[in-house]
């Protein structure tokens, strides 16, 4: 049996099934590649709103099934991360970048503080707030954040395939990683493709780290989450490890998968 996935909208952030009563909040900062209109598509070359660059192909279809699988909240940007990064500190430079790998965004360079500033506060805080709300409203939470990278980066091929992230606060993906090695042929890695010295780490330190909150960020490479049938694939994995990481755990509330 799969849950109804109920959806709240307010600006430019979605959240699904806010009543679920999963210890896990689900998030996915970069969820679309929607650019309002008054942006005039950043000055994009053809073609490059629809690229990785943009936002990340298939995450959104993957979190949405965990939500749907553990009965969880899940919050989702509603804007490009080409327009505001939510996975970045309105202090970082790369949360409005002027370029992404060979994309470059016209629309970003020689920004005012005022400017900045404004996506701030039209993209980032209403974002920042709503998986607030949804982590208040939940006990005992645990934070998984759902992203997902391209099989090639600056010419170089890579081969992981899931990689299973975190910062200083490892208790969540050591017991994810145990699980992976054991019931999968998938090529699971620890801090790969991308690590904390990456810097995309922020929502897991802003939301998790600070409240001593179990968390994980999951890179899924996106050439296995291409169609509708490989996102439930790997809603039922994820769903199946995290299951078994919070049994493990003893999280409060962890319950079986609805599959």
């Amino acid at each position: 049996m799969k849950h109804t996935l109920t959806t709240s909208t307010e600006g430019y952030v979605s959240a699904f099934n806010p009543m679920g009563t999963s210890p896990v909040v689900v998030v996915c900062e970069h969820a679309t590649n929607f650019i309002p209109s008054a942006y005039n598509n950043l000055g994009l070359v053809d073609g490059a709103s629809e690229s990785h660059a943009a936002w990340d192909p298939g995450a959104l279809a993957v979190a949405k099934g965990l939500s749907d699988r553990l009965n969880a909240k899940l919050v989702a940007s509603g804007v490009s991360r080409l327009v505001y990064d939510c996975n970045r500190p309105p202090s970082a430079p790369d949360a409005m970048p002027h370029q992404s790998e060979a994309i470059k965004v016209p629309g970003n360079v020689c920004l005012t503080a005022a400017q900045r500033q404004d996506r701030v506060d039209e993209f980032y805080e209403p974002f920042r707030a709503a998986l607030a709300e949804a982590i208040a409203a939940t006990s005992t939470p645990v934070i998984v954040t759902i992203h997902s990278f391209t099989p090639t980066y600056h010419g170089k091929k890579r081969s992981v395939e899931i990689g299973v992230l975190h910062d200083s606060d490892a208790r969540l993906a050591d017991v994810m990683l145990e699980t992976a090695s054991q019931f999968t042929d998938t090529l699971v890695l620890r801090n790969d493709p991308y690590g904390p010295e990456h810097g995309v780490m922020h929502t897991l330190k802003e939301h998790a780290l600070a409240n001593e909150f179990l968390n994980v960020m999951l890179e899924v490479r996106n050439d296995l989450i291409r169609d509708t049938q490989q996102q439930d694939d790997m809603a039922d994995c994820i769903a199946s490890w995290l299951e078994d990481a919070l049994v493990r755990l003893s999280v409060e509330g962890a319950v079986t998968c609805q599959v």
